[in-house]
């Protein structure tokens, strides 16, 4: 039997637990959303269900809709129909007043980090509680708990200026819970970051929901972020939602072509030495079959010692790409397997062994 290298394969982590989602926090029905002057709906039928302790995500290019649906949960904007509901409170039904206090249970973060220049560390996490009149030793507490939390207790006395972007985005998050708010939304909080410090953030947020059990809802463009820190995902296109579920599901077997469009770095594409060599039916008696083996999560397992009893011995393995997501193996295996199975009968190879077998032609030799 032939020996096959293993496919590159990422680790579960332990880092990526998250708070057990529980009941209904946020119903979205029927929302629309136009601008004044605009002749098309910037949010267009918009129906979604986030559970309480739930990382969600919202993904989509620009001009989707992204920022007006954040906008819309906090009613920063109002919609022009529709319902958003929070904690059995339809936000829409809020007085002024009311809705000063509601918001105090919502944390907000920023893609612009939005700090006082003039006013320290410190002072910045420690004005909404001044604003809203609470007593100086409650703040003093509470700043000092939130300083601890995002890691910056040694920066508390300096000003913005002298901050990295990770540290003024961890400012803005504290900021963000100095009110202990059950929701926190986020508005491309890590766009304007590097990656190694947006990973320190995500990895912040993921810790805050973890161990508070706050409710996050957040907006990329970025669909790693998805990936390493949401349960569930929503596909924003020209305002409508054109796909949602569990983000394994979504990132495993994308439905949507703007989807498959947005995951296309996380994906396969065929190499291109291949592609010169690649007919769609044999050209000659030597022409080996290239199949594509992919794993959406459905419950199938790679075991390449298996595909080489079922296959044969001359079998190549010519790229792999397969990780964990939400404790499901995702990803691709592309194979090329012996000359003489024309044409390649993909139902030989089990459920067991692949959730889809795709033929993409056959190579000839060099």
């Amino acid at each position: 039997m032939v020996s096959l290298p293993w496919p590159e394969v990422q680790e579960r982590s332990a880092e990526l637990s998250l708070a057990e989602p529980g009941p209904v926090h946020i119903a979205i029905s029927g929302l629309y959303k136009r601008y004044a002057g605009q002749q098309v709906d910037a949010l267009q039928n918009i129906n979604l269900q986030i559970a309480r302790g739930e990382i969600f995500g919202i993904i989509g290019r620009s001009g989707a809709g992204k920022s007006s649906l954040i906008r819309c949960l906090n009613r920063l904007e109002s919609p022009g129909s529709g319902s958003v509901v929070v904690d059995g409170v339809d936000i829409g039904s809020l007085s002024s007043t009311e809705l000063v206090v509601w918001r105090r249970g919502t944390g907000m973060i920023f893609q612009h980090f939005n700090l006082l220049s003039a006013k320290t560390v410190r002072e910045n996490i420690d004005l909404p509680m001044r604003v809203a009149g609470i007593a100086p030793a409650q703040r003093q507490r509470k700043v000092d708990e939130l300083l601890a939390l995002v890691g910056l207790e040694d920066r508390q006395h300096a000003y913005p200026a002298q901050l990295s972007g990770g540290q003024k985005q961890r400012v803005g998050i504290a900021r963000a819970l100095v009110h202990e708010p059950k929701l926190l939304l986020c508005d491309e909080a890590t766009s304007a970051l590097d990656p190694e410090t947006t990973r320190a953030i995500l990895a912040l947020l993921r810790d805050i929901n973890r161990q508070q059990g706050i409710t996050i809802v957040l907006i990329t463009h970025e669909m790693q972020v998805i990936h390493d820190l949401c349960h569930q995902v929503a596909v924003l296109e020209q305002g409508r939602v054109i796909e949602c579920g569990p983000v394994w599901q979504v990132y495993g077997d994308p439905q949507h072509e703007t989807t498959q469009l947005l995951l296309n770095p996380q994906h396969n594409s065929l190499p291109e030495p291949l592609k010169n060599r690649l007919t769609a039916q044999p050209a000659a008696a030597d022409a080996r079959p290239l199949i594509c083996l992919s794993y959406t999560g459905q419950g199938a397992v790679p075991q390449l010692a298996q595909l080489s009893d079922l296959l044969g011995s001359d079998i190549t393995l010519v790229q792999s790409a397969l990780e964990w997501v939400q404790d499901r193996q995702i990803g691709q295996l592309l194979l090329l397997t012996a000359a003489g199975q024309q044409p390649f009968q993909a139902d030989i190879i089990p459920a067991a062994l692949a959730d889809r077998v795709e033929v993409l032609g056959y190579v000839t030799a060099d």
